[in-house]
């Protein structure tokens, strides 16, 4: 079974039930595990490395051992995009950044600044849009087990930023990969240092950058408030993320075990998406308890910086996002946002 052809039925039971609650049957104790290597960047400790230790715990009762590669110790996400293709890593837990080296139709979720206005609205789209990203990921050889997301990205500064005008003077940073984004920011006077995520803090210490996009239990972690401690009260976009693996691996495993392991992960991504909400806002008020300014844009200075992320978008329609995908994500946030007011 394929898991875009998972029924809704199943995939909000699996979202529904905790991450310890999943019954499924056990394999023969004797039977040999399946090693699935699985890289990611999240900081070992994390809410994310936790929900894969428990993933896995669950993992290995239907003989697969799950061995989590955290920190970007296999590199970048492009890199772990190839390991996997080449079989060194058979799984991944990845950013848009990274699916998006398998499939540039993930960019639709996270591209665009200031698209959507809350969670619910975000996983409206996603929820309409998830079956055919699936199938696009699958006819790439991955199979996504969850999608989700980590929070908002927030804007920290080494200055106060309230304005378009002060935005576009400092140094903002986007990841290496982004190529045309970075061509849109400094079409609009933007100005992006293309880096990896190993490098922000190195980038922050030299002053090479002066801003970073990052939620905010990753600027705790990294202590990036330490370099730059203005925090713009801004949701840029949602940090958007899925746990994939490689159809080679995929097959390997019986159905059994595919049906067992399928609502297993469903329900970790659910639970990391949970804490990872409420470590956020936990996050921002420790770092203001050690220093951190967070400080609130006028009407006015919002209405600005929505029609600077508008002409973005408009940009990046068949450029960053193919033309039809960048019109169907519109329509579903017009769709979503009519059916509320009704």
């Amino acid at each position: 079974m394929r898991i875009s052809t998972i029924n809704r039925r199943q995939f909000t039971q699996g979202l529904c039930a905790g991450a310890g609650a999943i019954l499924a049957p056990r394999v023969r104790a004797d039977a040999p595990a399946l090693r699935v290597n699985l890289g990611t960047l999240a900081p070992r400790g994390s809410s994310y490395f936790q929900g894969l230790q428990a993933m896995g715990d669950q993992w290995r009762a239907q003989g697969v051992r799950l061995v989590i590669y955290p920190d970007g110790t296999q590199g970048s996400e492009a890199d772990m995009v190839r390991l996997m293709r080449v079989g060194t890593l058979q799984a991944g837990l990845l950013t848009a950044t990274g699916l998006a080296e398998i499939d540039p139709a993930v960019n639709v979720l996270q591209a665009y600044p200031l698209l959507f206005r809350d969670f619910d609205e975000f996983s409206y789209v996603l929820q309409h849009m998830q079956p055919m990203l699936n199938s696009r990921l699958e006819k790439q050889g991955f199979v996504p087990l969850f999608w989700g997301d980590a929070g908002w990205l927030r804007y920290f500064f080494k200055e106060r930023v309230a304005t378009v005008a002060q935005f576009r003077q400092a140094k903002v940073f986007l990841w290496s990969v982004a190529t045309e984004q970075q061509r849109i920011m400094r079409e609009m006077g933007w100005n992006p240092v293309p880096l990896e995520t190993a490098d922000i803090l190195q980038a922050l210490a030299t002053g090479q950058i002066t801003g970073v996009s990052v939620p905010p239990i990753v600027a705790l972690v990294s202590q990036f408030e330490k370099r730059v401690p203005y925090m713009v009260d801004l949701n840029y976009a949602p940090l958007v993320g899925a746990c994939v693996m490689r159809h080679e691996l995929w097959d390997k495993l019986s159905q059994a075990q595919r049906d067992a392991l399928v609502p297993i992960a469903q329900a970790t991504g659910a639970d990391i998406v949970r804490r990872t909400h409420l470590e956020s806002d936990q996050a921002v008020a420790k770092m203001q308890s050690q220093g951190l300014t967070v400080y609130p844009l006028t009407a006015e200075q919002r209405l600005a910086w929505q029609s600077e992320a508008d002409a973005f978008q408009v940009r990046a329609r068949g450029r960053v996002i193919p033309a039809d995908l960048h019109d169907q994500i519109f329509h579903l946030v017009a769709e979503y946002r009519a059916g509320k007011r009704a």
